[in-house]
């Protein structure tokens, strides 16, 4: 200001120096940032990425979403599977848009690290990010901060207002900001991995107060698991507040990653073996075409097995080749030492022991074992448990859940499991499926599943148990012939009887000769409908006895029927009837 003046004096003069204020809140935005969550960030040292000529088609979609400033929809969502390759994909676009400069900010959660789990730092990192496009940003979020200091303190709504929204309309309308060049992508991943489900709704009904139903340049790039949070904002229902405003790609039922795969193992286990000094894996014959196509085959579409293999072949302790063909050769039966899984299988743990806990943590007054029923519903899935694989809602009240149960028991497990439904309206059913043939696989192992396991002699025990259960709530049937029936095969088996039964010798008669002469034989008070339901409940509890028999002493199955066979007296004899006549007859069909 007084570039080389000599001799003069002023007096009384009070300077405001704005850059200095500014520094005070920059500095005080710095201390609540989360700069492990930049998509260049140290902590993130070789983070996923997609490899080149991978996932082109689903890039260039997204590319093209995010160049387009003029598409009506302004927040996208990719929900998908666990290691369905979503935050690969962020970390590409994040490298692209910086590469073209339309990075606004990025934000990556990550469960396991409390600098980027939760809310307390988000608004702060992406408002750092984008004062850093412009000073004038940059100054005026500096003095939003020096004059409310506790700015960070208040909830993610009014951050987002004071930090972003506030500053960047006051600058847009007075021209020192032009919203048509300015960086325009934030993207956000991994939303599922900020704890909480009700911060997570936080922060997506934020993002739509404060950025969506303002006039923003802002394309919003959304990665998550299909968790409850997201999921229920994009339902098609009243309460999908975000239905109508978002662009939606599932990315494990809309692309299929074979291809990628396939093209992605070929190529990391190619490089791994030319920086080999073992010379097979030098060699141009490995890995083989068997080789990967039996990895592509256990990958079932999700990245994450792939690069769990590649992880896993990379480690320099040992052979690629020896290593390779101990995952591919691998079984929980063999070697106890190897692990070849366990970056997934931790996946997989984190994922169960979660949902675990929330599902828990709302049925405490019915004290359910959440393992025990995703076991259930898995072994009847690939068919070990004998009931309809295609009736989910019919196997819910086999083991005991209310009606949709399955809904319940799933919801946060959608990034493993999803439930298959009927296309055509008129056929009503519903089938359980897995995204990753391998976490059936971790729920069939002890050895990977650990203190998770649940072991299929404990899952038929309690499948038999719900069953005689619900036999035991039958009062319809207690005075007619079929009751008699069922009680006399039971109490073969409650005497430890169990090598042959001659009333099966009814089921067949029933798959051969349909149910007509089993109508004539029926009391008047019974309806039709209501005996084959339950005789049909009847004789899936006498095949699951006999799966059951094959796992436990005979002596142990014996007891368990025992204990519902005497109850059953005690009910029969509670509405005065004889129970001895029950025990003394053994009605046939010639009779």
């Amino acid at each position: 200001m007084f570039s080389n003046a000599q001799n003069f004096r002023i007096d009384n003069v009070n300077v405001n120096s704005f850059e200095d204020s500014q520094k005070g809140g920059w500095k005080m935005l710095l201390k609540n940032i989360a700069d492990n969550a930049l998509h260049d960030s140290s902590a993130r040292f070789d983070a996923p990425k997609c490899d080149e000529d991978t996932r082109v088609e689903v890039t260039k979609e997204l590319m093209d979403w995010i160049q387009d400033r003029e598409a009506p929809q302004r927040l996208l969502c990719m929900t998908g599977a666990a290691g369905a390759g979503k935050s690969a994909l962020q970390q590409t676009i994040a490298e692209e848009c910086s590469g073209s400069n339309t990075l606004g900010s990025a934000f990556f959660f990550s469960a396991g690290d409390p600098t980027r789990n939760n809310l307390s730092c988000i608004v702060p990192t992406i408002a750092f990010q984008l004062a850093l496009h412009s000073p004038a940003l940059r100054h005026a979020i500096g003095m939003v901060i020096e004059d409310n200091p506790l700015v960070f303190k208040k909830k993610i709504k009014i951050q987002m207002d004071m930090l972003i929204v506030t500053p960047f309309k006051r600058l847009c309308a007075s021209g020192e900001l032009d919203r048509n060049t300015f960086p325009h992508a934030i993207l956000i991943d991994g939303l599922d991995e900020c704890s909480g489900e009700e911060n997570q709704a936080e922060l997506l009904s934020a993002i739509k107060n404060c950025l969506l139903d303002n006039d923003f340049p802002f394309r919003i790039f959304i990665a998550s698991r299909p968790e409850w949070a997201i999921r229920t904002a994009l339902d098609n229902d009243p309460e999908g507040y975000l239905h109508r405003l978002a662009y939606h790609i599932k990315l494990s039922d809309m692309y299929d990653a074979t291809g990628d795969i396939r093209c992605y193992l070929w190529t990391r286990l190619r490089g791994i073996g030319s920086r080999s000094r073992d010379r097979r894996a030098q060699s141009p014959l490995w890995p083989t075409k068997e080789d990967i196509e039996k990895l592509v085959a256990a990958a079932s579409g999700q990245f994450v097995y792939a690069a769990t293999v590649v992880k896993y072949v990379s480690e320099r302790r040992g052979s690629p080749v020896d290593r390779l063909r101990a995952i591919i050769d691998w079984t929980p039966e063999g070697d106890q030492q190897t692990r070849p899984l366990e970056l997934l299988d931790i996946l997989y743990r984190n994922i169960l022991s979660t949902a675990k806990e929330l599902y828990e943590a709302v049925d405490t007054n019915r004290g359910r074992d959440f393992l025990l029923l995703v076991r259930a519903h898995q072994m009847n899935s690939d068919g070990r448990i004998g009931f309809e694989r295609d009736s989910i809602r019919s196997f819910d009240e086999i083991i005991s859940l209310e009606e949709g149960g399955h809904q319940v028991l799933f919801s946060d497990l959608h990034s493993l499991v999803f439930v298959r439904q009927s296309p055509i309206e008129t056929e009503v059913w519903e089938e359980m499926r897995f995204y990753h043939l391998s976490f059936s696989e971790f729920l069939d192992s002890e050895f990977r599943a650990q203190h998770l396991f649940v072991s299929e002699t404990r899952v038929r025990q309690y499948v038999v148990e719900s069953c005689l259960q619900k036999l035991l709530q039958q009062e319809d049937f207690l005075e007619d012939w079929s009751f008699h029936l069922i009680i006399n095969a039971l109490r073969r088996y409650s005497d430890n009887q169990i090598t042959y039964i001659d009333d099966f010798r009814l089921i067949d008669y029933t798959r051969n000769n349909g149910w007509g002469r089993i109508d004539e034989r029926l009391s008047f008070h019974v309806e039709r409908d209501q005996f084959k339901e339950w005789f049909g409940l009847a004789r899936f509890t006498f095949d699951a006895i006999q799966h059951l028999n094959d796992d436990l002493h005979e002596h142990e199955l014996a007891n368990i029927v025992k204990s519902y066979f005497d109850k059953w007296k005690e009910r029969y004899e509670k509405y005065g009837l004889n129970w001895e006549e029950v025990e003394g007859s053994s009605p046939s069909l010639s009779s």
